[in-house]
């Protein structure tokens, strides 16, 4: 369930080109790898959402790219400062199978990193491949790293020599997409992590609708309220 909550920095450090990594202690019990929280960020209103890179007896890890106001407000905070955010949010990656595979592509990297600390809690064997537009972009978490190119070239190589049972992915849309495609052509099931902006943050609003098919027919589903994880296989893709 959602609380308004209250976090005190430990440390925020850069960890990439343009990347930060914000550390806070918080009373949160528990969130779900995929899940999300959204942090309030003075002058602005809204709140901005912020998958999870890590989380541990209480200490939230998220990592942020600069793009503006509210990622500047965040850079400049210190040690010891408070912040006031919203979690545990949306619903996150189920967690199953033997042999998962996880493929991100920039900042989406880091809600897998968690995923796969998660799904190796329960033993199954994994692998994360992550892709990047430079080097200096690359961030720490992944069993490897592509720079440049396509990461979509990884998929079909690795269901071949890894042979998953499960892909997860969360990447942005046009990644989502192929993946997908791919995962549905060897029959392989597919989670997604959608990324979308988002105003409420809770399904209200419904400024992130996407369209999945249900056993009713096609239906809206916001990414905040909904999601932001949805079967590949169920989404709608554009």
């Amino acid at each position: 369930m959602k609380k308004a909550l209250s976090g005190k920095i430990l440390n925020i450090k850069n960890v990439a080109k343009e990347t930060y990594e914000l550390s806070f202690k918080s009373d949160l019990e528990k969130i779900d790898a995929g899940q999300f929280l959204s942090i309030l960020c003075p002058p602005k209103t809204l709140r901005r959402p912020f998958g999870v890179y890590d989380f541990e007896n209480g200490i939230l890890k998220v990592l942020f790219r600069l793009k503006g106001d509210g990622t500047n407000y965040l850079r400049n905070l210190k040690e010891g400062d408070i912040i006031k955010f919203n979690a545990p949010l949306g619903h996150g990656f189920e967690i199953k199978g033997k042999k998962a595979l996880l493929i991100g592509a920039g900042i989406g990297v880091a809600p897998l990193v968690y995923l796969n600390k998660k799904l190796k809690e329960q033993n199954i064997e994994t692998k994360l491949i992550c892709g990047f537009k430079e080097k200096e972009e690359a961030i720490e978490g992944c069993d490897f790293i592509k720079i440049g190119g396509t990461i979509i070239d990884e998929v079909e190589k690795n269901i071949k020599e890894f042979t998953p049972d499960i892909i997860y992915c969360c990447a942005p849309q046009i990644v989502l997409k192929l993946v997908s495609e791919i995962a549905i052509k060897h029959n392989i099931e597919v989670q997604v992590a959608m990324e979308k902006v988002m105003a409420c943050g809770i399904g209200v609003c419904r400024g992130c609708i996407i369209q999945v098919k249900t056993k009713e027919g096609i239906e809206n589903r916001s990414i905040c309220g909904d999601g932001p994880v949805f079967r590949g296989d169920e989404v709608i893709w554009e």
